[in-house]
């Protein structure tokens, strides 16, 4: 059986990602702490540069989709519907580098989200019925899949794009 030490690419991970059973959306609340799956998508490392952190579910089934780290302890939720997707996949050099780093750090406040922007829902995808979160404002949603207990494999599907960036998310105890 595959296992995520040895994906090394979109194909593999969705190999991985169809032998794993689905998620509820209720398993899902509190805040996760998230890593890049490296497959080869222009997103690989950038997310991770940037200061990017994970994710945090609520009960109410919404969702702070994207959780950056504002200095040691605080983390700052960021609303996607400001960032140009397109843009960032573009560029997604600059957003690996120290410059891209150093500007997205000076870009948090004015990228800060005001509650939640996300909603979660259970979908089918790929023939299995699971946890989704479809943002908000943009052409995105993350489709989920568990892996143990305390961690899921997560797809990024954004519209019009036929790439897909695979994540890992993991529950942080006592969120």
């Amino acid at each position: 059986m595959l296992t995520l030490d040895a994906v090394s690419s979109e194909a593999e991970a969705f190999a991985l990602f169809d032998t794993l059973p689905p998620v509820l959306p209720a398993e899902l609340i509190g805040l996760w702490h998230g890593h890049g799956l490296p497959t080869g998508h222009p997103l690989d490392g950038v997310l991770e540069n940037l200061g990017w952190y994970g994710k945090r579910f609520h009960g109410d089934r919404r969702a702070d989709a994207l959780l950056f780290r504002w200095g040691e302890r605080r983390l700052v939720p960021i609303d996607p519907a400001k960032i140009p997707v397109g843009l960032a996949l573009h560029l997604s050099g600059f957003g690996r580098s120290r410059a891209g780093h150093n500007l997205f750090s000076h870009l948090m406040r004015g990228l800060r989200a005001h509650g939640p922007v996300a909603s979660v829902r259970q979908v089918t995808y790929r023939g299995v019925e699971s946890a989704a979160m479809a943002y908000d404002r943009k052409p995105i949603v993350d489709h989920f899949r568990r892996l143990d207990e305390d961690r899921v494999l997560g797809v990024m599907e954004i519209a019009g794009d036929a790439r897909h960036y695979m994540f890992v998310l993991e529950r942080v105890s006592d969120s």
